[in-house]
C-alpha cells in the first residue's frame, strides 16, 4: 500500500511515523498513487483569515457575520463547539456562544487571499475548477512527469506552501471523481486530506443517509423515504431502470451517485449561474417605501458587480424573507438581457409591489441570471427612446463614480421618474456601504 509523510513527502511504507521527520501525519491507501481528481477547501475560510490577520485572535471563539438581525457567514472551530454553524441566525449563534468575538465581513480581503490560493492552484495544473470563493476542483492528470512526483504528494505540497505562504489552511480531498472528492474533502478537517478510492466507494457510501449525496435535500429525502429509500444502500441495492422509471433523470443520476459513480470533469470554465447581493434588515419592514430604498441599494450593487465581471442578465429574482423566516422567489424575465442597475430596478419593484399586503419582511434580495457575455447588454430600444437615456445617464454616473468614488454620485427615489441625479446624498437616499 502507498504510503508517505504529508510533512516532508518521504515514503513511509508501513510506519505510523515518518522515520525522516517523526511526523505523525502519513496517508496511505492503495489507490494513493494513481487518483487525480481533488477537492480543496479552505478551512472556515474567512474567519482563518481574521485570525491570520488580527493574532489576539487566535485562541478565541470567532463569527464573521453581524447584526442582530444577520446570519453567520461563518465561524471558526472553536464557535463550532458550541453549536455555532454557517447560516445561523446571528441571534441564536449568540445565545449559544455569548463571548464570542464577531468581525463584520470583508469581501474584498478574503478575494484577494482567495486570487492568491487559486494562483498556487494552477502553478500545479490548468484544469482548476472554482466552486466559491475557498473552495474548487482540481484534475491532475498527466502532471506527474511535470511535477517529478504523484498528485497526491503535490497536492500535500501545495497545502504547505498554502499554509507557510498565505497563512490559512485547507482540506484536501482526493478521489476517483468530482463527487467522492467533496465528500472526502470534509472527512478530515481541518488541515485534512482524505482520500476515497473507486473500489471502497459503494461500500464507504451504503450505510449513510440519502441527504449525503448533494441535491437531495430534506423534502426530497422525505419523498423517497416514502418509497422505501432511506439509506444510500437502498438505492444501491434497486435497478437502475426502475429509478429512471420512477424518478427520471433523477433517477439514474441517484443510482449511479450512490455506487460511487460520475462522469462530470473538471470545468476549467465553469459559468457563473447568477449574480446576486441581499440584505438582512435590524427590524422587520412591511411598507413599501422602505423596502424599496432597500431594492434599489441591492438592484445598484448587483449591477456594479455585472459590469466589473463583464456580464448581463435576462432573469430578475426577487428574494424575500418573512419574519417567521418563510422565504418567497419572485422572478420576471427581461425582453433583452441587462447589467443597469435601473432596468433590474424597475422589473424587481414590479414584483416588490405584488407582495405587499402586510407582510413583514427581514430580509430583501434581487438577482440577475441567464447570464450572457456584457457584449449582449442593453441593445439600443427606437421606440423606448426615453430608455437609451437612462441607460446613458447611468453609464455617465458609472464614469463619474470610476473617477470620483461611488460615493460620488447617489441616485435618489425621490427622482426615480426622470433622469436626473442628486451630487450630494439626501436622508431618504440608500447607498451602499
Amino acid at each position: 500500500m502507498a504510503a508517505f509523510c504529508r510533512d516532508c513527502l518521504r515514503d513511509t511504507g508501513d510506519a505510523t511515523r515518518c522515520p525522516s521527520c517523526f511526523s505523525p501525519r502519513i496517508l496511505h491507501h492503495a489507490e494513493l498513487d494513481t487518483l487525480t481528481i481533488c477537492h480543496v477547501d479552505c478551512d472556515a475560510f474567512y474567519a482563518t483569515v481574521e485570525k491570520r490577520d488580527d493574532p489576539s485572535l487566535t485562541d478565541k471563539p470567532l463569527i464573521i457575520g453581524g447584526g442582530k438581525r444577520g446570519v453567520v457567514s461563518t465561524c471558526c472551530y472553536i464557535a463550532r463547539t458550541f453549536g455555532v454553524r454557517s447560516a445561523m441566525p446571528m441571534f441564536e449563534a449568540m445565545r449559544l456562544c455569548p463571548h464570542a468575538t464577531v468581525v463584520r465581513p470583508n469581501m474584498d480581503k478574503y478575494a484577494g487571499v482567495s486570487g492568491q490560493v487559486r494562483a498556487l492552484m494552477f502553478d500545479m495544473t490548468p484544469l482548476v475548477e472554482p466552486i466559491s470563493i475557498d473552495e474548487a476542483f482540481m484534475d491532475l492528470a498527466g502532471t506527474a512527469r511535470l511535477h517529478g512526483m504523484s498528485a497526491a504528494k503535490v497536492l500535500a505540497r501545495f497545502a504547505a506552501r498554502v499554509e507557510k505562504e498565505i497563512g490559512i489552511t485547507v482540506s484536501i480531498g482526493l478521489a476517483a471523481n468530482k463527487f467522492l472528492a467533496k465528500i472526502a474533502s470534509d472527512l478530515d478537517k481541518p488541515r485534512g486530506f482524505a482520500v476515497i478510492g473507486q473500489a471502497e466507494a459503494a461500500a464507504f457510501l451504503a450505510d449513510k443517509p440519502l441527504t449525503f449525496i448533494y441535491g437531495v435535500g430534506k423534502v426530497a429525502a422525505a419523498r423517497f423515504a416514502k418509497d422505501g429509500f432511506r439509506l444510500i444502500a437502498d438505492f444501491q441495492r434497486a435497478d437502475e431502470r426502475d429509478l429512471m422509471r420512477r424518478y427520471g433523470a433523477e433517477g439514474q443520476r441517484l443510482a449511479r451517485l450512490a455506487r460511487g459513480i460520475d462522469a462530470r470533469v473538471v470545468d476549467p470554465v465553469r459559468e457563473r449561474k447568477s449574480v446576486s447581493a441581499e440584505n438582512t434588515f435590524e427590524t422587520d419592514i412591511a411598507s413599501f417605501r422602505p423596502l424599496e430604498k432597500r431594492l434599489w441599494a441591492a438592484a445598484e450593487e448587483v449591477a456594479d458587480r455585472l459590469k466589473e465581471k463583464q456580464l448581463c442578465g435576462s432573469t430578475v429574482t426577487l428574494k424575500l424573507k418573512t419574519s417567521d423566516f418563510r422565504i418567497l422567489t419572485r422572478s420576471r424575465s427581461l425582453e433583452n438581457p441587462t447589467q443597469l442597475a435601473g432596468k433590474i430596478f424597475e422589473a424587481s419593484r414590479e414584483l416588490l409591489e405584488r407582495e405587499i399586503n402586510g407582510t413583514r419582511y427581514r430580509l430583501l434580495g434581487v438577482g440577475v441570471s441567464a447570464l450572457a457575455d456584457a457584449e449582449d447588454a442593453d441593445p439600443a430600444d427606437l421606440i423606448d427612446q426615453s430608455g437609451e437615456r437612462r441607460a446613458a445617464a447611468e453609464r455617465a454616473m458609472d464614469r463619474v463614480r470610476g473617477k470620483f468614488g461611488h460615493e460620488a454620485v447617489v441616485k435618489g427615489l425621490a427622482l426615480e421618474e426622470t433622469d436626473d441625479v442628486a451630487l450630494t446624498p439626501k436622508a431618504s437616499e440608500t447607498k451602499i456601504s
